[in-house]
């Protein structure tokens, strides 16, 4: 049984601020932290990295010992505005070199569990006992794990444009038709009536958010879908958890890395830049806060294609201006490995979550999370 199943229904949720959002972006492929948040200032770094390596005065230094990569002027923008909490060291014990183990261990936040529920679609069925149509909001080729709820039916979709329930021609008038108002008198038959109407409404919305939203802010080249997550918002959707993604592992930089890693991390940097830019023109900067992570990181040497292989603990990005910013955790040390030559993690990436789940969102982490896991100091 997982953990969403023996939840309380209806359980209540902490007393919390009902306008506050999370939007969370997954990095799929496992993006090196060691050459985002680079330690230029420290030596171990470049002895493992003698080619890789990003030189101290190519850097954008936020520190007087960490710069980010070059190509992220957005992130730089973020930090040194206060609206940008670095996580160090995020990972598990006894970690998977796996993406998709180690993906589904994130998605869950249940590592070497098996749990069959999302985090965010187990702390969708703890704020919402309602279930709010619209609440859970997935953007994407097909549904994430980490929305997967026990209660919520989250709302999955790609393209807004062609958002719509599937169907044969010659059934297009049944699918598209309005269905009655009256209840049935069969349970099955009521609940099918209600999940088909509540997606035949959620289409209609995402649509129309879509057709009617206009920005003038740049968001870069390929945004993760952040112009979309802002439509909704400034339509003024009940949606109050998204999940999306940079998707098709493309984070995972095994052969030539340096200017393919530099050009991702521009994109993300400029489309979390833009995103929160946009937020603010639309006045609601103050309800939102991104959470950008990835599965693992890359081991801390580099290989012998100018690359870097499947690692451990990374760092967790929260931005905007609820947040703390700052760095926080203890970052991992990069000479004492372990025997596979990856960092050692020093914080449980289960700590986020429950700071996430009950300093932003009012929930009762300890009973998502399964376990009582102390919270960071990373909101304001």
């Amino acid at each position: 049984m997982g953990l969403g199943s023996v939840l309380p229904m209806g359980q209540q949720a902490l007393a919390a601020n009902p306008n506050r959002i999370l939007v969370v972006v997954e990095l799929t492929g496992a993006n090196d932290g060691f050459n985002t948040l680079v330690p230029y200032a420290d030596d171990t770094y470049y002895r493992l990295r003698p080619k890789l390596g990003i030189r101290a005065n190519k850097v954008r230094k936020i520190d007087d010992q960490y710069g980010f990569n070059p190509g992220m002027a957005g992130f730089e923008r973020l930090f040194k505005e206060g609206q940008m909490a670095v996580v160090h060291g995020c990972g598990y014990d006894n970690p998977s070199y796996s993406h998709f183990t180690s993906a589904a261990y994130w998605h869950t936040g249940v590592p070497n569990g098996g749990e069959p529920y999302g985090w965010l679609g187990r702390l969708a069925d703890a704020i919402d006992p309602q279930l709010t149509p619209n609440f859970l909001v997935n953007i994407d080729e097909r549904q994430s794990l980490a929305v997967r709820a026990a209660r919520h039916v989250p709302v999955v979709f790609d393209d807004p444009e062609r958002f719509g329930r599937k169907g044969l021609f010659q059934s297009r008038p049944l699918i598209d038709h309005q269905l009655h108002t009256q209840a049935s008198s069969n349970a099955s038959q009521q609940f099918l009536e209600d999940v088909a109407q509540s997606a035949r409404q959620a289409s209609e919305q995402v649509r129309s958010a879509w057709r009617n939203y206009k920005t003038p802010v740049d968001y870069g080249i390929l945004p993760m879908d952040l112009p979309k997550v802002a439509s909704m918002i400034n339509a003024k959707l009940p949606t109050r958890i998204y999940h999306t993604a940079y998707r098709h592992n493309a984070f995972d930089t095994h052969v030539h890395q340096a200017e393919q890693h530099q050009r991702l991390l521009t994109y993300v940097s400029d489309g979390v830049s833009g995103f929160m830019q946009d937020m603010k023109r639309i006045g609601r900067d103050k309800d939102v806060v991104v959470m950008v992570y990835s599965e693992f990181g890359r081991r801390a040497a580099e290989n012998t294609s100018l690359g870097t292989d499947h690692g451990t603990a990374n760092h967790v990005y929260l931005v905007g201006q609820g947040v703390k910013g700052g760095h926080h955790g203890q970052a991992p040390s990069l000479s004492n490995l372990n025997a596979e030559g990856n960092v050692l993690h020093t914080t449980d990436f289960r700590r986020v979550y429950a700071s996430v789940m009950e300093n932003w969102m009012g929930a009762n982490s300890q009973g998502l999370l399964n376990g009582q896991f102390d919270t960071l100091p990373v909101f304001a």
